[in-house]
């Protein structure tokens, strides 16, 4: 257990001083490749697709593709209205609010209902989404589909990570406390 509070820890320290929320590179060429790319460029980006797919973990695994489906749904619709409305003033400081939300989320995974949490999921997705769609480049549907697919894996990468880590008592609190505090790094970037 120890081992394992180290190694999360040490790779939230090195995520919560990655690239800050406001600084998005890739954005200078669009295509499959640059959505690839973009999730794992911003700490914010990569923390809440790994959080979303830690959430799943804490869940059966009949209920666990819920919260990536609602993360995943929101996420485009946010883009497309991203794309129609431009940038809307304080999204990147929502974008960086909702990792801590998630983590906060995670710590009381076992406390609130799924109905509740998958809400405040799909809320966060539909600001990613909206922050990525005012930043897109062009070729759009290239460009989202790889976003997309990168979101997915990174999801999927969490609930792997997660039936992991929540094997151990303390694995969940660790894991929410790790995200709240790169939620708390990027709010004060």
């Amino acid at each position: 257990m120890r081992k394992i509070t180290k190694t999360f820890l040490a790779a939230s320290a090195l995520l919560a001083g990655a690239t800050p929320a406001l600084a998005h590179p890739g954005h200078d060429a669009g295509g499959l490749a640059a959505g690839l790319i973009h999730p794992f460029t911003g700490a914010d980006h990569l923390a809440a697709m790994v959080a979303v797919g830690l959430w799943a973990a804490t869940r059966s695994a009949r209920q666990a593709w819920l919260a990536p489906v609602a993360f995943m749904a929101t996420l485009a619709a946010g883009a497309a209205a991203g794309v129609l409305l431009g940038a809307i003033p304080g999204v990147e400081t929502m974008v960086a609010a909702s990792v801590l939300a998630l983590g906060a989320l995670l710590v009381l995974a076992t406390r609130l209902s799924s109905g509740l949490a998958l809400g405040l999921i799909a809320a966060t997705g539909a600001l990613h989404g909206l922050a990525h769609g005012a930043e897109a480049p062009g070729n759009l549907p290239a460009y989202f589909a790889g976003f997309l697919l990168s979101s997915a894996l990174l999801h999927g990468a969490g609930w792997l990570a997660g039936r992991t880590l929540f094997a151990q008592t303390q694995g969940r609190l660790v894991a929410g406390l790790a995200l709240g505090a790169t939620g708390l790094a990027l709010l004060a970037a």
